[in-house]
């Protein structure tokens, strides 16, 4: 599995059943195992020798993305598969990230899900299995995860009370008005994929560590607690505190179609 534009890492390969080789054009600010510095127009590896690429949040950030896409194409095999996360460049999330970074590296705005997909495709010759909508948990602007710029204090400062309420207004008016202030960008699946993909917009994302979870699954696990008689969870994997909100209220935003409230 490659890893492309990775940081230090953009998952957890621990519990993978492929070796995982991890590929950015700056060096990693962390010690990782089987790093490779290159660009990723230029990929040192032989064609064909990888079953999965996964381009998480990546491709904005790549100057060459033509290339880019070729190179991806080529060092796949022809039975491999692809995933690809990127932001939708009219999002309010997006726009407010480039603004308080100065642009953020984002050199590609994407700002239609299917025409990116048909460009993977022809460059990839894979074939397009499913696209998700991604929501916004607002990370970026948690106080605990970035030194706070002066400008954020027009947003309440980063602090995670301040996250909370502002995506869980996010959702209530998207819920209730057919806004989609509550999107981030989206999920794109190529080639051979055997497991079900899960095409549903996840909306429970944490303000801290920005992990999604479907709300079906909170439910399940008993993650779902009520304060005064509001419903929060706890982030399994980090254990920050939200806002907890029902995924079947939004199939708008998956479909771009207003939903019963």
């Amino acid at each position: 599995m490659l890893d492309l534009g990775c940081g230090a890492g953009s998952f957890d390969s621990a519990s993978s059943q492929f070796k995982t080789v991890r590929l950015d054009l700056e060096p990693s600010s962390v010690r990782i195992s089987n790093f490779v510095q290159a660009d990723a127009a230029m990929l040192p590896f032989r064609a064909g020798c990888f079953d999965v690429v996964v381009s998480n949040h990546s491709l904005e950030h790549v100057e060459n993305l033509e290339g880019a896409l070729d190179e991806i194409g080529r060092v796949l095999k022809s039975t491999g598969s692809l995933y690809v996360g990127v932001p939708d460049a009219l999002t309010i999330t997006d726009l407010l990230y480039r603004w308080l970074a100065h642009g953020g590296g984002h050199v590609n705005q994407f700002s239609s899900a299917p025409e990116l997909a048909l460009n993977i495709e022809r460059a990839t010759g894979l074939r397009h299995a499913a696209t998700r909508t991604l929501c916004t948990s607002l990370s970026f602007l948690n106080r605990k995860n970035h030194r706070v710029p002066g400008r954020l204090l027009l947003l309440g400062g980063g602090t995670q009370a301040s996250l909370r309420i502002l995506t869980y207004v996010f959702r209530l008016l998207d819920r209730f008005f057919g806004t989609r202030l509550s999107v981030y960008g989206w999920a794109l699946y190529f080639g051979t994929i055997n497991e079900a993909i899960d095409r549903n917009t996840w909306t429970n994302v944490c303000i801290f560590c920005g992990a999604g979870h479907p709300s079906h699954w909170l439910l399940q696990e008993g993650a779902v607690v009520e304060r005064w008689l509001i419903p929060m969870y706890r982030c399994p994997g980090c254990r920050t505190i939200n806002l907890f909100t029902n995924d079947n209220h939004y199939g708008h935003l998956a479909t771009g179609e207003l939903s019963s409230p």
